[in-house]
């Protein structure tokens, strides 16, 4: 049991306890957003953003015993990164960025991503982008744009989104990572026909899973998630040398405050198994994916 962190409270996270297992040293959060007041959302965003900022998140870090992360840029501000790139430059080198741009991006506004610590992007096919209606070509353009970088291409789906996709995600120049479990249904697990096509892509040796968004299309919820460890321990079955976790603090998908973060490090250890995997899930892939100094 974890005695040594003491019962922090965490904007946006239910509950104040640590989790009842001690995370190794090194252990990485794949998948946050930070939201500051300071950076004005994009005119697309209809939504008012959480105040989730970069102090907020450190007592996180805290509680659940992480130190190193990746900042994901939401939605909310479209191409603008600006908020994404000042936590950078606040958490320093425990962390990574993905950003999100269009496909006119030239080669100097990447560059200059990469010097403040970007090695990714994201692409969204579920919520609203600012430029509208996200392409196939765009998946495409963007990754011949960052192949020089050996960035990766993110991209946030559907079931029926990642089945259409298959044929251009199985061609791509680069590393492939999805979001969230491909946002597969708990109940259909590994007869869903998503579950097929992330399994062949996984096969192919070139794309990474985030453990994470457990609670977006479970049933049963909070505190264990159990309809979704069949589908998290096959993944981990599948392809342990190539998955990440992420908390995907502040919760934005969900009612104010419903998500134990604690929890998730819980179901986390129930889909691995065994401390050996949970390491490699933690520090071992986030270093090979991010580039984090192992």
């Amino acid at each position: 049991m974890n005695m040594s962190r003491p019962d922090i409270a965490v904007p946006h996270s239910l509950g104040v306890n640590p989790p009842a297992h001690v995370l190794p040293a090194g252990a990485c959060d794949s998948h946050m957003h930070i939201f500051d007041p300071r950076f004005s959302p994009s005119p697309h965003w209809t939504r008012t953003p959480p105040v989730a900022q970069v102090s907020a998140y450190r007592k996180l870090q805290q509680r659940l015993g992480t130190s190193r992360t990746v900042v994901v840029t939401p939605s909310t501000y479209g191409t603008d990164n600006a908020c994404t790139l000042d936590a950078l430059s606040q958490l320093g080198d425990s962390a990574r960025g993905v950003a999100v741009v269009d496909a006119s991006v030239p080669p100097e506004a990447l560059d200059q991503l990469a010097a403040s610590g970007v090695c990714g992007l994201r692409v969204n096919f579920v919520t609203p982008q600012s430029w509208g209606e996200t392409t196939v070509d765009m998946v495409t353009t963007l990754a011949r744009k960052i192949a020089r970088l050996g960035w990766h291409i993110q991209i946030f789906v559907h079931p029926e989104q990642l089945i259409a996709l298959a044929p251009v995600l199985f061609e791509l120049p680069v590393p492939l990572v999805i979001d969230h479990m491909a946002r597969i249904p708990p109940g259909e697990g590994e007869q869903a026909e998503a579950y097929a096509v992330l399994r062949r892509l996984l096969d192919r040796g070139n794309t990474w899973v985030k453990l994470s968004g457990a609670y977006m299309r479970s049933v049963v919820g909070e505190p264990d998630y159990a309809d979704t460890l069949p589908l998290g321990r096959a993944l981990v079955s599948a392809a342990p040398e190539r998955l990440v976790w992420g908390s995907d603090w502040p919760h934005t998908t969900q009612p104010l405050n419903s998500v134990n973060d604690a929890s998730l490090i819980e179901v986390l250890y129930q889909w691995c198994g065994t401390e050996a995997v949970v390491r490699r899930v933690l520090v071992d892939n986030p270093c090979r994916l991010y580039g984090f100094t192992s």
